[in-house]
């Protein structure tokens, strides 16, 4: 398995190690051994399947506030994603900072996401599959979002008029939310 550093601090892209022969290919997609003698200590709790059955559908820009933040590790199974990541740690020498990741079925890359971050990702194909684990269950009351256009961001999305929920047409601004409670860092 090799780990890559993003350009955002405690965010990480992950190659994990492919067998492939005339079968196919087999690799494995988490081992908590592996991962605890890289320095990574999670307790995922949950999985999550998303099929996106058009291409330039847009999910995101999502987190959860504490007690309910969220670790993520996601990976593409069908398909390809631009995903997108933004530190909202404001501690952080990289708050406000976003960075993209291609993911995809065929370079069958990870992205490894640390709680603090918002995140979202744009499908770049029809029927693309998008898997993640959790370290923290779900909770509506604590979900929040950043509007995925937010002029402040400026992110480079690759699609001008995406596929969006009703409720990521909604989301506010990151300068909107900053007088709010967006995540604690450790003390």
């Amino acid at each position: 398995m090799k780990i890559i550093a993003t350009n955002l601090l405690d965010a990480y892209i992950i190659e994990p190690k492919v067998h492939v022969d005339h079968r196919g290919f087999f690799m494995e997609t988490f081992n908590v051994q592996v991962f605890e003698e890289l320095g990574f200590s999670f307790n995922f709790v949950q999985d999550n399947h998303v099929l996106s059955i058009k291409s330039g559908v847009l999910r995101g820009l999502h987190y959860q506030l504490e007690p309910y933040a969220q670790t993520k590790l996601v990976q593409v199974t069908s398909g390809a994603v631009y995903d997108v990541i933004v530190d909202i740690r404001r501690s952080s020498p990289t708050y406000g900072q976003w960075q993209e990741i291609i993911l995809s079925a065929e370079n069958k890359r990870q992205l490894l996401i640390p709680k603090g971050f918002a995140h979202g990702y744009c499908t770049l194909v029809e029927n693309t599959e998008f898997l993640y684990k959790v370290d923290n269950y779900y909770s509506p009351t604590h979900d929040r979002g950043i509007a995925w256009n937010d002029p402040q961001l400026n992110i480079d999305w690759p699609i001008s008029n995406p596929i969006l929920s009703d409720k990521d047409t909604k989301q506010p601004n990151l300068k909107d939310l900053e007088h709010q409670f967006i995540y604690k860092d450790k003390e």
